[in-house]
């Protein structure tokens, strides 16, 4: 009786210490977020003065948000934004999802091997390749400043990983009978895949949504390279116009940070019971 009681003590003592570490792990990702909130409602001078302080000494203003909003050209970056996040995405789901299916029902000698290439390429950074990138799709091609070449390279830089999380749903979660009874019923094998298989593979389709939604919309340096005219700037590469050579306008940057988070943060809330589901969807059979 007096070791039960000792065990649920030490239970208590030690979830109780894990609560605290997870609380205090949670305060220092969600810091720099609570800092953005609190300092975008202020002055420049406040926040450089107090950037801990609740309100400033000038009080509380709205004004950093129409003034990023005009400087930033926000209404033209957050188009181009949207197009290119929603385009790149849909397409690398469509062909990622195509993909998986046929190298998991295909036991071909070259669907393994084009898997273990996909899985491989999956280890390359990106600053190896892309001034060759550069190089031949802006001084061969031509084609940079266009909003295709920049989904194009978005959905073959992401179609790896996405194909890999695929696979693996459909060979553990989509039994084999079901297209079987499928092809029974009178229906092709791209029938069979649209309204049988593609269907189940929800959970893995807003992850694979979330993840790269979330990786398009930030991403700096691809767009960067890609797109120099100023009429197609995205969102992060907009917000550049605030930092100045010799002085930054740290109010304006927030409300230019916080205006570009508001979009990914609430597709995330939306597909967030999704996320665990998908990303363990074929690693336990």
């Amino acid at each position: 009786m007096v070791e039960n009681e000792k065990a649920a003590r030490n239970k208590k003592i030690v979830n109780f210490i894990k609560i605290i570490v997870l609380l205090l792990l949670f305060f220092c990702f969600i810091f720099p977020f609570l800092l953005v909130i609190i300092n975008v409602f202020k002055v420049k001078a406040d926040i450089t003065s107090d950037p801990m302080a609740l309100i400033g000494a000038h009080g509380f203003t709205l004004e950093n948000f129409p003034e990023a909003m005009r400087k930033m050209d926000f209404v033209r970056s957050f188009a181009n934004s949207t197009i290119i996040t929603v385009s790149s995405t849909v397409l690398t789901i469509l062909f990622a999802a195509m993909a998986a299916f046929v190298i998991v029902r295909n036991k071909w000698k070259v669907t393994a091997l084009l898997l273990s290439l996909m899985v491989a390429s999956m280890v390359i950074p990106f600053q190896v390749l892309m001034i060759p990138l550069v190089s031949f799709y802006g001084g061969v091609l031509g084609i940079l400043n266009h909003r295709a070449t920049l989904i194009f390279l978005h959905v073959g830089f992401s179609l790896s990983m996405a194909t890999f999380m695929f696979h693996g749903a459909i060979k553990t979660n989509v039994p084999v009978a079901l297209e079987e009874a499928a092809t029974i019923d009178g229906c092709t094998r791209w029938q069979t895949f649209w309204t049988v298989v593609f269907p189940l593979l929800k959970p893995t389709i807003a992850t694979v949504a979330i993840i790269d939604a979330m990786g398009f919309w930030n991403d700096y340096l691809l767009p960067s390279l890609v797109l120099a005219k100023k009429d197609l700037y995205t969102i992060p590469i907009a917000t550049q116009v605030f930092y100045g050579t010799y002085s930054t306008d740290i109010g304006l940057v927030m409300a230019a940070l916080l205006l570009a988070m508001a979009p990914i943060l609430i597709l995330y809330i939306l597909l967030q019971r999704y996320i665990v589901e998908g990303v363990t969807s074929g690693a336990v059979k």
